[in-house]
């Protein structure tokens, strides 16, 4: 969860809660980067602390907290209020729209970030760029619905910029860039292209994923949930952008984002190696 204290730009000052999670880590990094005073609130360290926590801890000692004026709700993934999904994944939409309206009726200012699909971390669930030997590649439908890939830190970049941004202030920012759309089957093509293998499409029907969503047990119901609301369904993309809606790319020009030719072309030399247990 993120929150700015201003609405003048350079000026604000942001406060970042749950700063040592997977996106929280980004988020810090992207406001830094960014040149704004940033703020962390994390829990206090305990006996049973992982290392990784304790590590974060000692990075963020010489930061603070500060108060804020305006709320960004930790929702990065679809836009709650245009699609719908299976009930498992449903419920958990309606759970977030739930604290849109809370949000709303009591007068907080807001900014809600659709950030679509996290891509480092779907690619690596997808491709597995770090197993050289993997000669199978799973295809969740029939492969051609489109999904919106955007890498993390331009997630958390686009997420800052909006945080201080007045034309955002209590509107949805859409991250929808036009070189991060794309297919599970022109993804798994440019990855044999730039990876020199050709990998064996084991194909999941729409049937079986649905049925999967019906009698597993939670939490694996909502992550196949997910899948088909993703690959299968292509929600992300199935609605239109007007001229209200506010586009990430187009809003801010200037921030020269990962597209999915690019990252893939990282993945060949370092892949990025996303925390396993977000999904």
């Amino acid at each position: 969860m993120m929150m700015a204290d201003k609405e003048e730009s350079k000026s604000c000052r942001i406060l970042v809660i749950g700063a040592t999670g997977y996106v929280g880590k980004y988020m810090v990094k992207a406001s830094i980067c960014l040149g704004y005073p940033t703020f962390v609130y994390v829990r206090p360290l305990s006996s049973t602390s992982s290392s990784s926590k304790q590590e974060a801890h000692g990075g963020f000692q010489s930061m603070g907290v500060t108060i804020f004026q305006r709320f960004l709700p930790s929702e990065f993934g679809h836009e709650v209020d245009r699609g719908t999904a299976l009930p498992p994944f449903q419920r958990l939409l309606d759970d977030k729209k739930k604290i849109r309206r809370a949000t709303e009726e009591a007068g907080i200012s807001y900014t809600y970030v659709a950030a679509n699909t996290l891509a480092a971390y779907f690619i690596d669930l997808l491709l597995h760029p770090h197993d050289q030997l993997r000669e199978e590649v799973i295809v969740y439908g029939n492969g051609e619905a489109k999904v919106v890939l955007n890498f993390e830190e331009d997630v958390c970049i686009y997420t800052i910029k909006a945080s201080v941004d007045p034309r955002t202030v209590n509107k949805v920012i859409i991250l929808r860039p036009p070189g991060n759309i794309i297919s599970q089957l022109d993804l798994i093509a440019l990855w044999e292209n730039k990876s020199q293998r050709k990998l064996k499409k084991v194909q999941i029907p729409e049937e079986e994923i649905v049925k999967h969503s019906e009698v597993l047990p939670h939490p694996d119901n909502i992550r196949i949930s997910i899948v088909h609301n993703i690959f299968i369904k292509g929600e992300q993309v199935r609605f239109e952008l007007g001229e209200d809606d506010l586009e990430a790319s187009h809003l801010y020009p200037d921030h020269q984002y990962m597209s999915v030719d690019r990252l893939l072309d990282v993945c060949v030399v370092d892949a990025p190696i996303p925390k396993l247990t977000v999904f």
